[in-house]
């Protein structure tokens, strides 16, 4: 009978270490999973208040491609989309060069990765600028909003990359 409640017992404890979750401390290091990603299909919507916030924004997407790339070699099978419709339409705009003058490179080294950019011709007109006042590398399409939508309905995930102030650990010392 001895016996019999000692094994008891010990099922017991033991199915308690089993069930129960571990427990983490806040000593405990975090994890990284690097599971590889599958192909994306995203669209980003650019609508910012000052021009050159565009072009400081093309670092998200240079990020998602490269983790695309790291982490799946998938960057090639995606297809990423910029639909612009602020004010960063202006850092686009060939006759605004002197002021942006990297735009076109920055455009361009998106665009060879396969990234296309859509302006709303809509803000376009809204902001004094033609049809053809832009880089060849963007294309104009009646309407940002309805652009999004669009590739919403074709199951694309939208991205709103929000610029902010970068802070370091550095700076919390």
């Amino acid at each position: 009978m001895r016996l019999l409640c000692f094994l008891m017992m010990n099922i017991f404890m033991l199915s308690l270490t089993v069930i129960s979750p571990v427990q983490a401390g806040p000593q405990d290091k975090s994890k990284f999973r690097d599971s590889p990603y599958s192909p994306h299909k995203t669209v980003y919507d650019f609508n910012y208040a000052k021009p050159g916030q565009g072009l400081r924004a093309f670092g998200y997407i240079k990020n998602h491609l490269r983790a695309l790339e790291e982490f799946g070699d998938v960057a090639d099978k995606s297809h990423i989309i910029i639909v612009s419709h602020g004010n960063e339409i202006h850092s686009f705009a060939r006759e605004n060069a002197l002021e942006f003058p990297d735009a076109y490179a920055r455009l361009k080294e998106l665009t060879d990765k396969g990234v296309e950019i859509f302006v709303c011709r809509n803000s376009a007109r809204g902001k004094g600028y033609d049809v053809d006042d832009f880089y060849d590398l963007v294309t104009l399409v009646p309407a940002g909003a309805a652009e999004i939508a669009h590739w919403q309905m074709k199951g694309y995930t939208t991205m709103y990359p929000a610029l902010h102030p970068r802070v370091t650990k550095d700076d919390l010392q």
